[in-house]
């Protein structure tokens, strides 16, 4: 990355590995070269900064996303945040369009809230701020304990419908699934649209994950072998609580989950299936075909994030989907590659002028005009 920001500007603009097309994008808008500072990792794979030019008492913009190197990108982020702390600049906002790790916001069993542990990293080396889009749920705002702004992507992509659907008119805005309505649901409001919601999923082995989840703590007696007699010393030695049967507590029933069904009417529509991200293309697909099956005679997929990951973009060439609208925040060209389908809508502009607000003190209350909160 050659070529530094100007001198007599307190605003430094550095980038990693992750995006370097999105950086580019970004510091042409303002007008303002890349930093001179240069990531990469060295033979035995650990991760070097080397910031090249003085940050102190500047305002730092880190840009940095997520592509399928995600625990190098995340290095990479913290190691840059951390030399430009301890090189004594003023401010260090992140700018990360899609957050890893977001999916893990919540805890399964016994699995661990990875996206709390993250934002923890990335206050602890030394952040000032962050600005996102499209959070997959708002309530990671709060796993940080520094400013977050969670921009939107939806007057983009409103604005793409609108000028490249013909006869968007006639369309239906679909929820793949319950917990999108809300999302599905702003998006109808704004295009004065009727609305549909995929109901029912694929039955998954949870019945065996709860047999193996330690509800039957304490485990029963063995049967088919005598217990030993036990002295009165050892048993008052032993004694505790006593132990309640699982048997009195009400029996857990897994769900029986129905087949897939569109609840709404999209016979002779475009469907316009949304979401917050497409990562793999299995559940789209299957979506896909129940709404063809139903009547629908063309069939889009909008998600702001567009992963890709695996072999979805081939399955989504192959499928019935006629077109998968994404935003830049995150290198999708080689799966542009295999699946022509694919079409990009710019964010940068967005991106630019959250960059200039928080460095000219501005407020950010503009960039939320007449945006919902299940945008």
């Amino acid at each position: 990355m050659a070529g530094g920001s100007d001198e007599s500007s307190g605003l430094v603009l550095l980038t990693g590995n992750s995006h370097p097309q999105l950086s580019e994008l970004v510091s042409t808008r303002l007008g303002i070269r890349l930093g001179d500072a240069i990531v990469y990792n060295k033979t035995n794979r650990e991760t070097n900064v080397d910031v090249r030019q003085s940050v102190r008492g500047k305002h730092v913009f880190i840009i940095q996303s997520a592509s399928k190197d995600v625990n190098n990108n995340i290095m990479e982020l913290l190691i840059m945040i951390y030399a430009c702390k301890t090189s004594s600049s003023k401010s260090i906002t992140v700018v990360m369009p899609y957050l890893p790790y977001s999916k893990q916001c919540r805890m399964l069993r016994r699995s661990a809230i990875t996206m709390k542990l993250v934002a923890d990293m990335i206050c602890r080396a030394g952040a000032s701020r962050l600005v996102s889009l499209d959070l997959y749920k708002k309530e990671i705002q709060g796993f940080f304990s520094i400013p977050v702004d969670n921009l939107r992507a939806s007057p983009f992509l409103l604005q793409y419908i609108r000028e490249n659907i013909p006869d968007y008119k006639n369309a239906v805005i679909v929820a793949k699934s319950p917990g999108v309505m809300h999302k599905a649901s702003s998006y109808a409001d704004r295009l004065r649209l009727n609305i549909a919601v995929i109901h029912g999923e694929e039955q998954k082995d949870v019945e065996e994950t709860l047999k193996t989840d330690g509800r039957q703590s304490p485990p029963p007696e063995p049967t088919g072998k005598p217990k030993e007699e036990e002295s009165p010393e050892h048993k008052a030695s032993t004694a505790g609580p006593s132990a309640t049967t699982y048997e009195l507590y009400p029996m857990l029933m897994a769900k029986e989950k129905p087949p897939l069904t569109v609840v709404g009417d999209v016979g002779g529509r475009i469907a316009i299936i949304v979401d917050d991200i497409i990562d793999e293309a299995a559940s789209f697909i299957s979506a896909a075909d129940v709404l063809k099956k139903r009547g629908a005679y063309k069939i889009y997929v909008i998600a702001t994030h567009g992963l890709l990951s695996g072999d979805a973009p081939a399955l989504l060439e192959d499928s019935c989907i006629d077109q998968i609208i994404v935003t830049n925040t995150v290198p999708h060209d080689m799966q542009k590659m295999r699946c022509h389908k694919i079409k990009t809508v710019d964010i940068s502009v967005i991106i630019c002028e959250a960059i200039r607000r928080i460095y000219n003190k501005e407020s950010m209350g503009f960039l939320f005009k007449d945006i919902a909160l299940d945008d």
